[in-house]
Parts: structure tokens; sequence; C-alpha cells
């Protein structure tokens, strides 16, 4: 093969022997102002281009942007699409952690304390509780002296939950409005006791004056 590429070529067998071969990646390195050129035109880094190394030989005859615009064209160079660092494997693992999947014992690192710490629990126990409570004065549900009970209440920790803190607001009004009740029965007894005393003090002093006539 030598001596064909020698007879060829006019140069001894020696001269062709030792010449060094141009590999295609040491030719696609040589090709620095082809990938400069491939830059500014499709204004991206030079990291960003790929030259078709099949096609080292076409591409490395091309020395003008006008070239080069013609073999971008004819897709032997192509600006390569930015790497991503895609989330959806991240977004898959959050939404099963959220129906309670991949939190067993062995993926705990913290305490427990250190995961969700108590006092963290107690401030959102404590503005849930009074949330509701500016609400039902707001809606006249309870008046002001209401509010205050539950509110010193909640502070004490006398309710763990919304749940709780609306049955004690029904049961303290619904004994209220009971209290209240029975107040109003016993005056009318009492406005009726006096009506029927003072009914019977005018008829034995109606009878005494009858007797006297």
């Amino acid at each position: 093969a030598q001596a064909i590429l020698a007879q060829g070529s006019g140069l001894c067998i020696r001269c062709v022997a030792n010449a060094p071969l141009v590999q295609p990646h040491r030719q696609l390195e040589a090709m620095k102002l082809q990938k400069r050129l491939a830059a500014e035109i499709k204004k991206c880094g030079r990291g960003r281009i790929w030259l078709d190394p099949n096609e080292s030989n076409e591409i490395s005859m091309a020395n003008s942007r006008f070239n080069i615009r013609k073999l971008i064209k004819d897709g032997l160079i192509i600006r390569k699409a930015v790497k991503m660092h895609s989330r959806s494997r991240v977004r898959k693992n959050l939404e099963a952690k959220r129906k309670g999947r991949h939190t067993g014992i062995g993926k705990r690192r913290g305490t427990k304390e250190a995961r969700l710490p108590s006092k963290v629990i107690w401030m959102r126990r404590q503005r849930v509780l009074r949330r509701l409570l500016r609400k039902y004065r707001q809606q006249k549900k309870i008046d002001k002296h209401l509010y205050h009970f539950f509110y010193r209440h909640a502070k004490g920790n006398m309710y763990k939950n919304k749940r709780v803190l609306v049955e004690a607001i029904h049961k303290m009004k619904a004994e209220q409005v009971k209290a209240k009740t029975l107040l109003e029965q016993s005056e009318a007894r009492q406005e009726k006791a006096k009506l029927q005393k003072k009914k019977r003090a005018q008829k034995k002093e109606d009878v005494l004056k009858a007797g006297a006539k």
C-alpha cells in the first residue's frame, strides 16, 4: 500500500512510511477557527458547537463565515442544546412523600424535636384557635367577654384543636341561654307570687271592711 502511495505521489517509500498519520479527532482539535466562527454565527460558546467527525475534511476547508453558514445549513455543524438539570424525579419523590411514602424509620435523620419542634406545633395551634375566636367575635357569635375567656383558656392549653374549642363555645353559649331562661322563669314566678300575695291581701282587706259594716 505504501509503495502504491509512493508511486502516485512521486515520493520515496521511506518518506511515506515516516509521514505522521492525521487522526480524525486530531483534525477536529486543529479546527479551532471553524469552531470559533461557528460560535460567533450561532451566538453561543465554543463548547456547544458540534462538528461532524465524518466530514472533518470538508469542515477543515471552510475558512470563512460564508462557508461556515453553508455547513450549518447542511447540518455538518450544529449548536448543541443547553444541558438541563431536570427536577422531574425530585417532584415525583416529593409527591410520594406527601402521600406518606419514604418517611419510615430508615429515612429519618434528625430527632423528633428537630424534624418538627413542639414550639412550632404550639404556635400553629394557637394561631388557628385565635383566628377562629377573632372570626366568631367579628360575626357577633360571641361577645368580648366570651372572647377573652376562651382566649385565656386557649393560652392555658385547654383546647387541643379547633373542634374542641368550637364544642366548648357551643356548650358555654347553651349554658348561658339555659341560665338566662331559668332566671326569667324565676323572675316570672316571683312576679306571679307577688301578684297573688297582693290579691290575697286585697281580698282579706275587703273581707275586713265588709265585716266592719
